[in-house]
């Protein structure tokens, strides 16, 4: 078959394996595809709109911010209107090769439902032609348990007049074994997307755009609304994908260039034109959850010692610093910044790998990833925002992080371009030979019920020197009573601090370990909030 991927062909390749499969998982498209009549109300048509370029998307978006938003509203009926979570977990996307020449990378379009209602339109890109990705039902299984079968024909034979659209989509390839295809990227809910390394499961989340996030007046989600998939050539190892993000205050047009592996890496890059000066925004924001941990297990009555996706917030300064900020489930909104100039990168880290650490053989927690941002090129002056946000439950994310330039972003021609990529890894890429701080242990103790004990161990792959000292600091002033210990494993070091904490609403801390030459670690940082 040519490289470029006909609508003939691709309907063809679709619709074969569907009309026998309605209530099952569909089998893997083969590369030896049927010709097969083209059915009425076909799935991809030739697009009218733009040709789905880079460029293109550039210059649609410049146009649209000139010009009050006109988003979409709900969209949901027949099937797919009123689904409780358990019907939609019910309904499953056949997998539609991309290519006829790259059989290797699958596309699941998600279903429309529950908090899923607003439509997000598909288009694919095969060589020089641009085509739509009509809705219709027939791409998707329904578990026969949870959907009457005659219920389902009957919806199959007289689809929705109108276009639905679907909420999303995600992308399989060999990530984990030749002979198998894993999901390794997911695009679903406002801008938000989700990517995993080879051996783990989805975790924390990425977005395209934050705009005011923990302000007063409340937060502006930013939407994906259109998507175009490029077909990969023949024995690519990446897949790139546009969208059109919009919202009432912005317009943008992204580039990612998605890479799945060992560390699943997104080449990023966006232009974004504001409707409006643009005071609080983020750039490259990340969302997490921390539950709880060691440092704060009172009120969480729970079989597990940890529960979260990220354990801490990692930066690498432009002056080259390395700090680790150990996350919290505080009782009120925090708010952190890091004021930075041109940042070398910044994410939201799962430090924690043994299994025996969180003991649950659900969630496996240790298997969840980190998100590394890594800028590419200057980005200037701004910080590094941290939001933790109280929740009582393992499934509220809580953990907001991004950059935030100093200058607001406002209208202009030109727009506002930002290129950074994406790690979704075990271990951010920052191999610098210092100490990190890998656990942090708290508790009240015995005598004043007023004085914490905090105990922070760094572990170190190479030897760590001798003669190391420690610089510890609460609110700004020295911590003289840290005690260093050598753990048994020999490659890790224990600093603990008795701190009176009394009537103090906010203690910040920090804590490196310095030895002969410099610092031996990371500088560690936490915010302790008094309850």
């Amino acid at each position: 078959m040519s490289a470029a991927l006909s609508r003939r062909a691709f309907t063809g390749m679709v619709l074969a394996g569907l009309a026998p499969q309605v209530f099952g998982r569909a089998a893997m498209a083969q590369t030896a595809v049927p010709e097969v009549p083209e059915l009425p109300g076909t799935l991809l048509v030739p697009s009218d709109g733009i040709s789905g370029s880079f460029e293109s998307l550039v210059a649609l978006a410049r146009d649209l911010s000139k010009s009050d938003a006109i988003l979409p509203g709900d969209s949901l009926s027949g099937l797919f209107e009123g689904l409780s979570y358990e019907q939609h977990q019910a309904i499953r996307p056949q997998p539609i090769p991309l290519s006829g020449d790259n059989d290797m990378v699958m596309l699941d379009a998600l279903p429309p439902g529950t908090v899923f209602s607003k439509p997000v339109r598909l288009s694919l890109i095969d060589g020089v032609q641009t085509f739509d990705l009509r809705f219709d039902p027939r791409l998707f299984t329904f578990d026969p348990k949870v959907f009457p079968p005659d219920r389902v024909a009957q919806a199959l034979e007289s689809p929705p007049g109108e276009d639905l659209g679907y909420s999303g989509f995600s992308l399989r390839g060999p990530l984990n074994r030749p002979d198998r295809l894993d999901e390794f990227i997911a695009f679903r809910g406002a801008s938000y997307f989700r990517g995993v390394a080879r051996g783990m499961v989805y975790g924390l989340s990425a977005r395209g755009l934050a705009i005011d996030t923990a302000a007063p007046a409340g937060e502006e989600f930013p939407r994906f609304t259109h998507f175009w998939i490029v077909a990969p050539e023949p024995n690519s190892q990446s897949v790139v994908v546009r969208a059109m993000l919009e919202s009432q205050s912005c317009a943008g047009a992204f580039e990612f260039e998605i890479s799945p592996g060992e560390t699943t890496v997104m080449q990023t890059r966006c232009k974004l034109f504001p409707r409006r000066e643009i005071d609080q925004i983020g750039i490259a924001p990340l969302t997490s959850m921390f539950y709880f941990g060691p440092s704060r297990r009172a009120g969480f009555d729970d079989f597990r010692d940890a529960v979260h996706d990220s354990s801490g917030l990692q930066m690498v300064t432009g002056d080259g610093r390395r700090i680790w900020r150990s996350l919290a489930n505080p009782t009120t909104l925090q708010v952190s910044a890091f004021g930075d100039e041109n940042p070398k990168g910044f994410g939201l880290s799962q430090r924690q790998r043994d299994f025996e650490y969180y003991q649950d053989a659900d969630a496996r927690y240790e298997k969840r990833p980190s998100g590394w941002v890594e800028p590419i090129g200057d980005w200037g002056r701004g910080a590094v925002l941290l939001v933790e946000i109280p929740v009582r439950s393992e499934f509220n994310d809580n953990i907001v992080a991004f950059w935030r330039p100093e200058a607001p972003l406002g209208p202009t021609e030109d727009g506002h371009e930002f290129n950074y990529r994406v790690h979704w890894c075990a271990t951010p890429p920052d191999a610098a030979p210092l100490g990190r701080a890998y656990a942090l242990r708290s508790g009240g103790t015995a005598r004043n019920p007023d004085n914490r004990i905090l105990v922070v161990d760094f572990r170190k792959d190479t030897a760590w020197a001798e003669g190391i000292t420690v610089q510890a600091r609460a609110n700004g002033q020295p911590v003289d009573n840290v005690v260093l210990r050598r753990l048994p494993d020999g490659k890790s070091i224990r600093a603990s601090f008795v701190r009176d904490v009394g009537d103090t609403p906010v203690t910040e801390f920090s804590m490196t370990l310095i030895g002969p030459e410099g610092p031996e670690s990371e500088t560690w940082l936490y915010r302790l909030a008094r309850s």
